[in-house]
């Protein structure tokens, strides 16, 4: 089994080397090299699955020492296991669709040499056993994906690419140091042993800040892995990579790499704050936060993989209301622990087949806006059928899989109401506010159904207002994806509403699985729970949702988003405000503008102070003393050699230029060209100097903190 986990994780970054030279020669034996390897990997990852699923894993670590220094760990359980498994299928499923959505594309070879890459690195996070394999690679994981972005090498596409790269590596760093702090306190980066880190070492630790040291490591790393969940303030990315990167990639990005900064984001809350009152509100506000910014977001937007990008930010917010109801209702926080668990696996599923069909629109009309793809979607009932799916999934409709999810975090709110009613639980928020959550979670599902219906409505319903353009789309009938395209979009769609037809076969057994890795405070695994997922109690917020959606739909929709043109047709308005846009509205200036102006400010301020004390030394203590005769110029070596250029600069005068004699100061010359040579010896000699003297007062630095650490 150990050679199987090792296998997943190097196996495909080893095969991206060999496909990227096998692609140098042969463009189609690349393509069908990239399928096997991602086939062998989900087979391998779906029998590590089916073990794990039977037999159990108990005490499973890996170790590969000396790598990095600290070497990397990996371990196995329920949960790793079962996303391992969903990753290598989604990335099989994007793979086989890869091959005809990128036949007219370039740089194909390097989209499967960072397609592989990227899988390794993923498969990696998931399996990871400790913070610094996480990090590891994770940080790889932003680097290979980057490419995904910039793949079409416009102007647009190096933006967005340049925006994802920016929250990454400035994510990816603000996590480092977060793993530093808590390394410092605690001395361990393993999971298991980080289990309730916050009151341990805060209570046993002789460190008086321990516990504020640990908030600060996990607020830390909360940002890294919140910038790559696409969370609120740092969802920048999102809106603007899926739009331009290919619809494989869209679906990978928003289906399973969204999902790695989940994944740190439950460590945290799973492990090191376990039973933290404080950190559960923390990750439940930035929940609610980003669900409701990312449902209007998509409400607005009338760009097709946009939409389903921003919706990607609205229902990681769901994943988080989740996480953050867990935290608040520590050992009854069985509903809310499944229940966000099983929204990841659904929207990495559900993503699957909408972006995929997004893929499918964009391959045959290249075009995303809602008025120029109106209409596409017609007379083809397979992409009807797949693209239903995922609407109906992630809308949350009864008998579909986000259904299940959804009300298991609903209920899991109204049990945390209840509780605080009854003076069983305590609770910073009143039960007015407690009501008001539980009213943005039913009124973000409502949006979700609003912008999933301006989606399919526009596709596959109404007709093109240009009748030319829609007589080609129907002309298109079964020509619009080959087999092998909609092979893999068909099995992605089927899977939705049988996970949601059979949820006490396939749900519940997912979430028994994995409820392990966030029930680490009281083991809790009852496998004889059993929700009435279709009583009218539960039926009651999915009902809610469906009317706030229709309302919505057909009020902001119908008539705030859709106006006449001079022909009498309507059109989809583009309401998407700029002052929604947190890049071009408060990140890019800050940092671009604001942010070098001060400290620009304030070196030049420094400077000036600098030279002020110079000159205040050179008038009083310094001052420079008269001079009672001018001092010569140059050097004895520099007047010797410059007699002897004189005296055969004087006999060519002479000689051959007789007619034309030219003078030169032989000796100033000479003397200036000494004088430059020791001025920049002197320069290179200080500024060895400055940075030693740096070097040194950095370890003198770095010293005196380990001796207060040492005596504290």
């Amino acid at each position: 089994m150990n050679i199987l986990i090792c296998l997943i994780v190097f196996l495909p970054m080893a095969a991206a080397l060999i496909g990227y030279i096998i692609g140098r020669y042969q463009k189609n034996l690349r393509s069908y090299f990239a399928d096997v390897i991602t086939g062998i990997t989900f087979a391998l990852s779906l029998y590590l699955f089916l073990q794990t699923l039977t037999q159990g894993t108990v005490g499973i670590l890996i170790e590969i020492p000396y790598i990095c220094g600290m070497g990397l760990h990996f371990t196995l359980g329920g949960f790793r296991a079962m996303y391992a498994m969903i990753a290598a299928f989604m990335w099989l499923m994007s793979t086989l669709f890869t091959k005809e959505y990128l036949s007219h594309y370039h740089n194909r070879n390097r989209y499967y040499l960072f397609l592989l890459l990227t899988l390794g690195a993923t498969e990696g996070v998931f399996l990871s056993a400790d913070f610094y394999t996480t990090f590891i690679f994770f940080e790889i994981m932003s680097f290979t994906s980057y490419m995904w972005v910039a793949h079409d090498e416009k102007k647009e596409s190096l933006r967005a690419a340049a925006t994802y790269l920016a929250v990454a590596v400035i994510g990816g760093l603000v996590m480092l140091m977060g793993i530093f702090l808590l390394y410092d306190v605690t001395g361990t980066l393993f999971f298991d042993d980080l289990i309730g880190a916050y009151f341990q070492y805060g209570m046993l630790s002789c460190l008086s800040t321990a516990p504020m040291q640990i908030w600060i490591a996990g607020l830390c790393m909360l940002f890294g892995f919140g910038a790559k969940a696409g969370a609120f303030p740092l969802h920048i990315w999102l809106p603007k990579a899926h739009p331009v990167a290919p619809a494989p990639a869209s679906a990978l990005l928003s289906g399973i790499l969204t999902k790695a900064g989940i994944y740190g984001i439950l460590i945290l809350t799973s492990y090191v704050f376990l039973g933290d009152y404080a950190w559960g509100c923390l990750i439940l506000i930035l929940g609610v936060c980003t669900m409701v910014i990312g449902a209007v977001l998509a409400l607005f937007s009338i760009d097709l993989k946009r939409t389903l990008a921003c919706s990607s930010v609205s229902q990681i917010g769901f994943i988080l209301v989740g996480a953050g109801m867990s935290g608040l209702l520590g050992e009854e926080n069985l509903l809310a622990v499944r229940g966000s668990m099983l929204h990841m696996v659904n929207h990495s599923l559900i993503k699957l087949a909408l972006f995929m069909a997004a893929g499918v629109v964009f391959m045959n009309v290249h075009k995303l806006d809602l008025n120029d793809i109106r209409g596409f979607g017609r007379k083809k009932p397979l992409l009807n059928f797949i693209f239903l799916m995922g609407a109906l999934g992630i809308g949350g409709i009864p008998l579909w899989n986000g259904y299940i999810s959804k009300t298991l975090i609903h209920e899991s709110i109204v049990e945390y109401i209840e509780l605080v009613r009854e003076g069983a639980a305590y609770s910073i928020f009143g039960i007015g506010m407690l009501r008001g959550i539980e009213w943005a979670f039913l009124i973000s599902g409502g949006l979700t159904v609003a912008y999933m219906s301006k989606l399919y409505v526009a596709i596959f319903i109404e007709k093109n207002t240009d009748a030319t353009v829609q007589a080609s789309y129907d002309e298109l009938k079964g020509k619009y994806m080959n087999k092998a395209s909609a092979l893999a979009l068909t099995i992605s769609a089927v899977l939705l509403p049988v996970m949601g037809f059979f949820p006490h076969i396939v749900m519940d057994s997912l979430a028994d699985m994995g409820q392990e890795f966030m029930l680490t405070q009281n083991q809790i695994t009852d496998e004889s729970l059993s929700v009435a997922y279709f009583s009218l109690t539960n039926l009651k917020g999915a009902v809610i949702s469906l009317v706030i959606g229709a309302l919505v739909y057909l009020v902001i929709v119908r008539l705030w988003m859709m106006r006449k043109t001079l022909k009498g047709c309507k059109e989809y308005v583009n309401r998407w405000s700029r002052h929604l846009d947190l890049e071009n509205l408060i990140y890019r200036p800050v940092l671009l503008k604001i942010l070098p102006f001060l400290f620009g400010v304030i070196c030049r301020v420094l400077d000036s102070f600098v030279d002020s004390i110079v000159i205040l030394l050179r008038k009083t203590l310094y001052k420079d003393s008269k001079l009672p005769y001018e001092l010569p110029e140059g050097t004895p070596l520099t007047h010797m050699a410059a007699c002897a250029a004189g005296f055969f600069h004087h006999i060519g005068n002479k000689t051959f230029r007789r007619k034309h004699p030219v003078s030169v100061d032989y000796d100033h010359k000479f003397a200036m060209i000494h004088e430059e040579w020791a001025e920049n010896r002197t320069m290179i000699a200080r500024s060895m100097s400055f940075g030693l003297l740096l070097f040194c007062i950095g370890l003198l630095a770095m010293i005196g903190y380990l001796f207060i650490m040492d005596i504290f």
